[in-house]
């Protein structure tokens, strides 16, 4: 039984939370009946699903651990991610961009952030809202958690959009896009060619077996302006889940078309 539901008529989806029946204190947000994120508010520090843990591991390399950072969420969700960098960097500035008020409204009425989080929650697309930030305000991560298939929004999916989103990065920053996929991958392969023109520091992280491009799944690109360090992708490889890879140079070539 759902703990609430609502209909969101921006998009004309209902979205609802349950119990999760495996994790105590923990919950599970559904679009139309897809899960979306899982949120345990006793241990914000666990992130469940696999994709959102993968975009954690990069988080986790920004700064020395427990140091505050600034984040930028564009796709709020159930603000998984931000609740994460509240419990493992307390005093983080956090902005989340969500182009459904009512999905806002609707998690934080029912799983409000924890005390002392400083977020600032803005409602719209996530490109212009980009463009209306604070001059000057520079963020340690952003984080593109939108695309949800193969039909990707075109004025996000491009080269463009991923140089307005670096321009707002913190020297030593990462830009994590999370990339859901059919087999083949056309979008994984469209976005890592437009990030790579963007930025110079590109990497393709995932379950080994989606680079086969046979399966379909979510595979996460992470870039840097500064180049990407081959101790990052030791790193990310050491913090699972396993088996994992990290493509970056040359071993992105073909993954990018």
């Amino acid at each position: 039984m759902a703990l609430a539901s609502r209909f969101l008529r921006t998009s004309g989806v209902h979205a609802t939370l349950d119990k999760d029946p495996w994790h105590e204190d923990a919950f599970v947000l559904s679009i139309d009946n897809a899960e979306q994120s899982q949120v345990n508010l006793a241990h914000p520090e666990d992130v469940f699903y696999e994709y959102l843990r993968r975009i954690a591991n990069a988080v986790d390399l920004v700064k020395p651990a427990g140091e505050p950072i600034t984040a930028l969420h564009l796709g709020a969700g159930a603000l998984t991610l931000a609740r994460y960098i509240q419990a493992t960097r307390p005093g983080s500035v956090q902005h989340a961009v969500e182009l459904e008020r009512e999905l806002l409204d609707f998690v934080l009425e029912h799983l409000p952030m924890p005390a002392g989080t400083d977020l600032t929650s803005h409602v719209g697309d996530a490109r212009e809202a980009l463009g209306e930030l604070p001059e000057g305000l520079l963020f340690d991560v952003v984080i593109l958690d939108i695309f949800s298939g193969p039909e990707a929004p075109a004025h996000l999916a491009c080269t463009e959009f991923y140089r307005e989103a670096a321009a707002v990065l913190a020297p030593g920053g990462v830009l994590a896009v999370n990339v859901g996929d059919e087999p083949g991958f056309t979008l994984v392969s469209s976005q890592t060619q437009a990030l790579r023109e963007a930025m110079n520091g590109v990497a393709a992280y995932g379950t080994t077996n989606l680079f086969t491009r046979r399966y379909p799944g979510n595979v996460i690109l992470l870039g840097r302006a500064e180049g990407w360090p081959s101790e990052w992708s030791t790193a990310l490889l050491a913090a699972g889940p396993h088996p994992g890879t990290v493509l970056s140079g040359i071993e992105l070539d073909e993954l990018a078309g």
